[in-house]
């Protein structure tokens, strides 16, 4: 099986069957293969073939399905492109990863590839060549995931990847031909693109794109629909379990519904299952690991406080501090192996050969396994920011604050948040003699970053606080920031 011909199998297999649905259309099997022709056709006409690379920048819509399939059927990769970003940041994504085109909605300055606007994408006549199958390990996805050098670097994924990943993912939930996803988290995410879109297709079933998340509708799209699961992030669930009271939604269709992205707590989970009747397993990935790596099981053993048992065909290890493997319950690094792990970073071998060793992703997260297997996140090795399901990473903030020159140091830290899970903050200090202005450097971050990446709450400092070796102190600005609250 190949993700390139899928549309066509469906359509042979059950021409008339649901496929892909979103707030504004529905499409059978055979309407999914129709567009995704002429998405291919006006791809082909736009100069892209096989080995190519296209970026996608759209909203949650089915048009953004069509196109990741339209690309692959041509034998090219797809990356796509957060919309929230700004100009500059499209910019450096299209130009890092060589796309041949951008798919898009809007209009986007600086970006230096051809335009393929939305509207045109399906307007073709659809006269397509058969789809083009260029082997398991040609690339399929370059996700883009920030790095700790605050540059954000394209995470490669082949064909082997993705259908590897979705393999576990359909065994692990017990999907098949009857089963129906709803889409709520983001397209430009590995999680709500595997889980939510490519896994329910391949298993026979179909996929309802419900756009941007609000809680106050929520449930009556899952009324409308009547899925039978859903992928959300802590926050959107912290979100439903504080609805008012009179909100007693049917939800009896859904089988289980699954979280993932950031922490979430056992209160959290145990609240909104016991509302609202739906079982919740917790699970932990990366996009390196294509997804996921461990869940908990839907018809097994659910742990709270954990984040499950390793996928099948996955390995998990923790490492001690001597690098060799953890003596039994105690905490390390956390590592894993299997297919699914990503081909490496795109034009960065020493990132690459530096997180994948010996087969072994190094995750940077800190975690242990429990006494039956369970794997339990203690810490986050990175200084990685989780604002609702979307990471931050302090050195890119800071990256842009350190534009300005009358800027000495900046750092960046997590607050604790009940809704989102952690704000970014930020800690500047000046040059000598200079008196900084927090509007205008907030100002300037806007200019430079998402809406979501920007700071909640700027402190101007003399001096930042140091650590033995004359680094900037993070956790003391973390106690600082406590205090002062």
């Amino acid at each position: 099986m190949n993700l390139q011909a899928l549309p066509d199998r469906r359509a042979a297999a059950d021409p008339t069957a649901p496929a892909l649905a979103d707030d504004g259309i529905a499409l059978d099997n055979t309407g999914f293969l129709t567009a995704v022709r002429r998405a291919s056709a006006t791809l082909h006409g736009h100069g892209v073939g096989a080995g190519d690379v296209v970026a996608v920048k759209l909203p949650n819509t089915a048009d953004l399905v069509v196109a990741l399939f339209a690309a692959w059927r041509l034998g090219a990769a797809v990356t796509p492109v957060n919309p929230a970003l700004v100009a500059a940041e499209i910019a450096y994504q299209v130009a890092d990863a060589g796309a041949k085109a951008l798919i898009t909605d809007t209009v986007c300055e600086g970006v230096d590839c051809e335009i393929v606007p939305v509207g045109e994408l399906l307007a073709g006549p659809g006269l397509d060549a058969a789809p083009v199958d260029p082997g398991p390990d040609a690339l399929a996805m370059v996700i883009y995931t920030s790095g700790t050098t605050g540059q954000p670097k394209g995470v490669m994924l082949d064909h082997a990847n993705l259908l590897a990943m979705c393999g576990m993912v359909i065994d692990a939930l017990a999907l098949d031909d009857t089963d129906h996803s709803l889409l709520v988290l983001p397209l430009f995410h590995v999680n709500g693109i595997v889980v939510s879109v490519l896994s329910p297709l391949l298993a026979g079933g179909r996929t309802t794109v419900a756009g941007r998340f609000d809680a106050r509708t929520f449930f009556e799209r899952i009324e409308k629909a009547r899925p039978t699961y859903f992928s959300a992030v802590p926050t959107m669930y912290a979100m439903l379990a504080g609805l008012p009271s009179d909100v007693r939604p049917d939800t009896s269709s859904v089988r289980f519904g699954i979280c993932g992205a950031a922490p979430a707590s056992a209160g959290l989970l145990a609240a909104f299952e016991a509302r609202y009747g739906i079982p919740i397993a917790e699970g932990y990935g990366l996009s390196e690991g294509t997804c996921a790596s461990t869940l908990n099981p839907i018809a097994g053993h659910r742990k709270p406080g954990t984040v499950g048992l390793p996928l099948p065909g996955q390995r998990v290890r923790i490492l001690g501090a001597d690098g060799g493997d953890a003596r039994a319950g105690e905490s390390g690094e956390v590592v894993i192996a299997g297919p699914n792990i990503m081909r490496g970073y795109l034009n960065r071998p020493e990132a690459t050969a530096a997180t994948v060793i010996d087969g072994w992703l190094r995750t940077g997260d800190i975690g242990r396994l429990d006494e039956d297997g369970y794997l339990v996140l203690v810490d986050r090795a990175k200084d990685m920011i989780i604002r609702g399901g979307e990471n931050i990473y302090p050195k890119e903030i800071e990256t842009v604050v350190y534009q300005l020159p009358e800027i000495a140091e900046a750092a960046v830290v997590g607050r604790p948040d009940p809704v989102f899970g952690e704000e970014p903050i930020l800690f500047v200090a000046p040059i000598s003699g200079v008196i900084l202005d927090s509007d205008r450097i907030h100002q300037h971050t806007r200019t430079g970053l998402a809406k979501y990446k920007l700071p909640v709450a700027i402190t101007i400092l003399g001096e930042l606080p140091k650590n033995a070796v004359g680094k900037i102190d993070k956790p003391a600005l973390r106690h600082l920031d406590a205090q002062t609250r």
